[in-house]
């Protein structure tokens, strides 16, 4: 939707918080944005800064990590589930929703495995393995 933009991507989130908390409506996915960042309250002052958060740098020396790659990864992962891709994540992150608590713990559960995945992908040249990524969300499942 916004190719490598990251100025786009960050200002459609500031945005769909922005709107959120003035009642105003939603598309789909800025509900879906809205949802993650209400989940997030360590990230609400970040929003209430406004466009200051649209330019910052979020680099491991913060030690705070990149709050606009962590509600990316609920966004895939949301996604991944709801069209079970790969096959199998679904009942993966239905197990480690019932043994966590609720869904967004799951989401924090997989986010491991997504990284992973895409971090030996990127180191790799090559596309996400989806089988290694699904092994490590059913490991997760019944290792919690």
């Amino acid at each position: 939707m916004f190719g490598n933009d990251r100025g786009q991507i960050r200002r459609y989130y500031l945005d769909a918080w922005q709107r959120h908390c003035r009642g105003e409506p939603l598309d789909p996915l800025g509900a879906q944005i809205a949802d993650v960042i209400a989940a997030h309250p360590e990230y609400h002052a970040l929003f209430a800064a406004g466009g200051d958060a649209l330019e910052r740098d979020f680099g491991p020396e913060d030690g705070t990590g990149n709050p606009f790659l962590h509600m990316g990864m609920h966004l895939a992962i949301r996604e991944q589930v709801a069209t079970d891709r790969p096959p199998g994540l679904a009942q993966a992150h239905r197990r480690l929703s019932l043994r966590l608590g609720g869904a967004h713990e799951a989401e924090h559960a997989l986010m491991e495995c997504l990284g992973t995945a895409l971090w030996e992908a990127q180191r790799s040249g090559q596309p996400p393995d989806e089988a290694a990524y699904l092994e490590c969300a059913r490991r997760r499942a019944t290792d919690v």
